[in-house]
Parts: structure tokens; sequence; C-alpha cells
């Protein structure tokens, strides 16, 4: 069955409109980050991490730069005690990082919780319950009144407990399906626990309001935020948190626009691991701030490391195409992209190193730890002459002249289409190679001598079919000389349409040289050839040799 009309819109719009978000064009800092992962993103996993694995994970998260780090529900979860107690007894904490535990609004459990956390030089308790009107019809038949008492309690005795541990302790409450809370009842609650609580400039409470199921358009979310942003008690002392999930898949949007409606705090995982869909991904929303010149606050520098460490944790597969990290958000095979990207890159270094707008790449691949030979040009199918020429010059430094490169993204192409496969660096330059470097089916060059009388004159020793032959000429250069040769002995036309040059690295003596040659046919058809010596005039006639080659060929 496929019926639509079961369905209804479960959400609830605040009172009053509240659209002050949509003034705002950007995200301007860094929220307060708070990571999940060890709690959210390890519940919704096949098979939890393991106590080592947690370790480890905590030591990447610390790395990564995060300042919170929830760590577990540790009333709940044998393992999560353990944890806990390992990072506060092991002194695994840096001076710089607050742990958070979750707890419900139960007195038997916060109880337990305060136990699990004594001793950690800084904790965030962070309380919850449920307050949608479908969780409070269907799951615990309570009435508001009833729903708001829970919550009441909750922060009474976190405030009660807290008095009595030695600790530096922070709270946070949740009410949690937030979206399918009707907005001024939320308010009621929080507002209720904030009363409770009393916070101060020196020690602010957090108010987190999760998606705990996406239930709307992300504009809506923002109108919600925006609500509690403007209705809260004692708002100056009060940290909003946002926790969006990504039933809809918009939770990135929910958090953007939610920053712009005026929330302080984000609380994700990286690579969005949670339940369901997952939760918001941390990473894509850094980066996002990232690639509009916003420093993130997070050491993103090294994406495949953090890829592989993740995915060894977890036993999650990153998408290739997830935003910044996948495998191929970077790759161009269009032949269209690959020529913008390529002209991006030189007219980057000709005008403005300073400044990152190369099109079709939001961001410098270099700058997450990935590199352009093999993350950004692919060549396969459906790749165009820019793109080919990209791969030689970045990889093997050879400029390929315009004239030139038609005739070798063809050429690549075909054998791409014929293997239905992608081809790597190598196997484009030994494309190249095959097909200008030393192609001689006809005739090879043995020997050219050289005298300067009424111009160049030249004696051109080819040999052809075993029999060595020698040719004179003269032309107005020596390459000049040597095609006037090729074209009178071979009553073919071998003018020269092409030519360019340049030094393939630059080791002093030891330099090489490559010659570009492009000829026009007697059909008027171009054919081109490529030679490398150290000395240019070598390397020409090599190239002249292999694009006349070609050109017989043809005609035979």
């Amino acid at each position: 069955m496929f019926d639509y009309r079961q369905y209804k819109r479960g959400y609830f719009m605040p009172p009053v409109e509240c659209n002050d978000w949509v003034k705002k064009e950007y995200i301007d800092k860094a929220p307060i980050w708070c990571s999940v992962d060890l709690r959210d993103g390890n519940q919704a996993l096949v098979e939890p991490m393991s106590l080592e694995q947690k370790l480890e994970f905590f030591k990447l998260l610390v790395k990564v730069g995060f300042k919170e780090i929830e760590v577990g529900f540790p009333a709940a979860s044998e393992t999560e005690y353990v944890f806990l107690r390992t990072l506060i007894e092991k002194n695994m904490i840096p001076d710089d990082v607050t742990i958070q535990v979750l707890t419900q609004a139960r007195e038997h459990i916060i109880k337990k919780t305060f136990e699990a956390v004594k001793g950690a030089p800084r904790a965030i308790v962070h309380v919850y319950n449920s307050t949608s009107l479908a969780q409070r019809e269907q799951v615990f038949r309570k009435s508001k009144e009833d729903i708001k008492k829970i919550a009441v309690e909750g922060a009474k005795l976190l405030k009660e407990l807290a008095a009595k541990e030695e600790g530096n302790f922070a709270f946070e409450y949740s009410p949690e399906s937030f979206t399918g809370t009707e907005p001024e009842y939320a308010l009621e609650v929080c507002n209720a626990v904030i009363d409770i609580w009393e916070p101060t400039a020196d020690n602010k409470c957090i108010i987190n309001l999760p998606a705990t199921v996406e239930m709307s358009l992300p504009h809506v979310f923002a109108s919600q935020v925006e609500y509690m942003d403007k209705n809260l008690h004692n708002r100056e002392n009060v940290i909003i948190s946002l926790h969006p999930h990504n039933d809809r898949g918009t939770g990135v949007a929910d958090a953007e626009l939610g920053l712009l409606a005026g929330a302080d705090r984000i609380e994700g995982t990286l690579f969005g691991n949670g339940e369901r869909t997952g939760n918001v991904d941390v990473i894509t929303l850094a980066m996002n701030m990232y690639a509009q010149g916003v420093n993130p606050e997070l050491d993103l520098s090294n994406m495949p490391e953090l890829s592989e460490t993740f995915e060894r944790l977890t036993q999650m597969k990153i998408d290739d195409r997830h935003p910044y990290c996948g495998k191929l958000v970077f790759a161009a095979f269009s032949g269209s992209h690959q020529d913008a990207i390529s002209k991006g890159m030189h007219y980057r270094i000709e005008n403005d190193t300073e400044h990152w707008t190369v099109p079709y790449l939001p961001i410098n691949p270099e700058d997450v730890g990935r590199t352009y030979d093999s993350d950004v040009i692919r060549i396969n199918s459906q790749s165009g002459k820019g793109g080919v020429a990209y791969v030689l010059e970045h990889n093997y430094g050879m400029i390929i002249p315009k004239k030139m490169r038609e005739d070798l993204g063809y050429a690549v192409k075909d054998v791409s289409d014929v293997n239905h496969k992608e081809l790597t660096p190598g196997e484009v330059l030994e494309i190249f190679e095959k097909r200008y470097k030393k192609y001689t089916p006809v005739f090879k060059i043995t020997e050219v001598h050289f005298r300067q009388i009424d111009g160049i004159q030249t004696t051109v020793t080819i040999e052809k079919d075993g029999e060595k032959i020698n040719i004179e000429s003269k032309g107005n250069g020596r390459l000049d000389a040597v095609s006037n040769a090729l074209s009178e002995y071979f009553n073919h036309n071998c003018d020269i349409c092409c030519y360019e040059e340049h030094t393939l690295n630059n080791k002093g003596s030891e330099s090489s040289a490559i010659a570009y040659v492009g000829i026009v046919s007697d059909e008027g058809k171009e054919y081109y050839g490529a030679g490398v010596d150290h000395d240019i005039i070598r390397a020409s006639i090599d190239a002249l040799e292999s694009a006349m080659n070609r050109s017989l060929e043809k005609a035979e």
C-alpha cells in the first residue's frame, strides 16, 4: 500500500511569526561543537564499539578539536560506565575538554549518573524527557502538567546532587522530540527548568532543542528555534543547542538555519552517523563554513586519516559522494568540467594565488589532505582534451599545445571506451608515448647533418624497408630543412602547422627538452608527434619524424 492520505503534518508552528533569521546571509562564526559520536552515534551501530575502540575514538575527537564530547549514557550501560571511569581515573580528559553524560529525568538514573561522573574535572549533565504530543498521548499517557513535572523534578535533583558532589558541573536540558511539540508548550517546560537552575554568566545552562525526528522543512525548524530564542527566560545566560537528526535528509540545513535563528551550539557526529538516517554531519557543517571563509575551529586537514579511522572503528562505510570527504567528491570525469578546472588552476597561478575561485571545486582539495593527481582530474571515456592535458602537465610536466589536445583527447577516450575503465595517469602517459614518441612504422631518421649555406642545407639519413637513404634539401631553419627533405622524398606534404617546446625538468645540464610538432598532410588532416632529448633540435626532429610517419601510414 502506498497511500499518502494516512499521513499528516506532525509539527506545530510558533504562535507568532518568527522570520528574522531569513535576513541573515550566512553563518559568521563557529558554534560551540559537541560531539555525540560516542553516545548517539555509538548506540546506532550494528556492533557498538568496544572500550578500546571508544578510547581511540575519544582521542580522535580531541585531536580534531572538540571541546565538548558526550561520552555516553553511563547509568544504562556497563561498557559506557567503565569507559567513563577509565577516562576519569586515567586522567585522559585534557584540561580544555568537557565531557558530557546523558540521563533520563528519572531519580535513580540521575543518581547513578552522578556516581559515574564523580571525579571528572568538568562535566555537563544532560537530562531529558519527551514532550511531544505523540509521546504524551501514546507512550506516557500523561497531561502537559505531568510531563512538565517530570522535567522540573529532574532539574531540581540535578541541582541538589551537584551541590553535594565535588566537581565542576554544568546542566543541559532537552525537551526530547521538540519538533513534534507545540512551541509554546516546549517554551513553558524549558522556562520552568531554567527558573530552577538560575543560570549565571559564570555558570550558564544549556537548553538543547533536538530534531529527534525531522518533521518539517528547515525553515519551519528555524522559526521554532527563533521563537525559543526570543522567549526563553534569562536568555543571556542560556546556551541554545541544536541536535538535528536527518530523517528528511535536511539535517545540515536544519542546523544552519537554526544557527541563523539564534542557536549557539551544535550536537552532531562525524560523517552524520546516528540513528535511522543519522545525526547532523558536523564535518559537512564545518566545511560549509570553511568554504565561505569562516574558521570552523575544527581541524579537518587530514580527511583521509579521519575517514579511515572512522570506518575502521565503526565498521560504517562513508559514501563515495559524501560532501568534502567522499572518494569522488573532487573528481571530474566530464570533459567540460575538466577543462574549466584546468583553466581555473592556471588562472589562479597567474592572477590570484591568495584566493580560491576554481570552477567546480568549492575548496582546494589539498586543504583536506587530498591530491590533484588521484582525486581531481580523473580520466575515462567521458573525459575531454583539457582533462587529459591537465593530467600530463600536473603529473609529468608536459604542456600539450592547444592544437594537439583534441587529437590526444580522442585517442585517450577511445582506449577508455574500448576497455570500459578509468585510466591512471601512467596509462595516459603510455598512450601519449605510443602515439607520438618514436612512432616509426614507415621510416626512421638515423642521422642528420646541417650546413649553413644560403640558409640551412641538410643531409637526412633515413632507414626504410631495411635500406639507408640519404636525402638532401634546404630550408629557412633546421626543422624546416628536414621537413622539406621528407616532403620531397616521399612526395607527401609535410608543412608544419604547430611547433612548441619546453624544458621537462630543471637539473641544469641534465635537463631534457620536449618538442611537439604538428604537420598538415595532402588531405589537409593534421598529424602530431613529440620528441624528448637533451638537444632541442634532436627532440624537434624526433617529433617531426613521428608526425610524418603517422601521416604516411594513414596515406598508405
